[in-house]
């Protein structure tokens, strides 16, 4: 006959906690692998071809990037410091890069110019003049009407914003901000 050590109450317990864990993690994985949450569930129903869902186009992070950086390069070509943000359909901010030297203010400025130029669709050059005849559009939270944003679309619908400040004009800042529209359109 074999000796067996006993084994302490203290280790059987723990063995079962851990066996237990286990088997029931294994469970809930599986249960989860093989059906939607509820809110999946629901959000399948309401969508399911009766018109409560809609889709929209955002930029990836890199594509993104890519406009950001090409914005950096257009003005360091000009050696002009500058801060640029791009912005998603909803205003958020998906990139924002501060170029060497840029001012303090570039950055917040960048931002605001892109967040007026997904939200109206325009380059912010073009609502400037707005201004006239709405001087209140100006109130706006997170607006900011000089030009410096230029607008990115597909399929004609505003997907994002490119805002640039820095520049000694805001002519300037467009022009860069244009590039990197540009950029997204190779």
């Amino acid at each position: 006959m074999k000796h067996v050590k006993k084994v302490s109450k203290r280790t059987r317990v723990l063995t079962g906690v851990v066996a237990a864990l286990a088997i029931g993690g294994v469970g809930a994985w599986s249960a989860n692998a093989s059906s939607p949450a509820p809110a999946a569930q629901a959000a399948a129903r309401a969508g399911a071809g009766d018109g409560h869902l809609t889709r929209s186009t955002h930029l990836t992070v890199a594509a993104a990037t890519d406009a950001a950086e090409a914005v950096l390069r257009a003005a360091q070509k000009e050696n002009q410091r500058v801060s640029v943000a791009v912005v998603d359909r909803n205003g958020n901010t998906v990139v924002e890069l501060r170029g060497d030297g840029a001012g303090p203010q570039s950055y917040e400025s960048a931002v605001k110019k892109a967040y007026t130029a997904v939200s109206w669709n325009a380059p912010t050059s073009g609502l400037v003049k707005r201004l006239e005849s709405a001087p209140t559009l100006k109130d706006i939270p997170g607006t900011l009407f000089l030009a410096g944003g230029a607008p990115v679309t597909a399929g004609g619908a505003p997907i994002a914003g490119i805002g640039v400040a820095g520049a000694p004009s805001g002519d300037l800042d467009e022009k860069f901000a244009r590039a990197g529209v540009a950029e997204l359109a190779k």
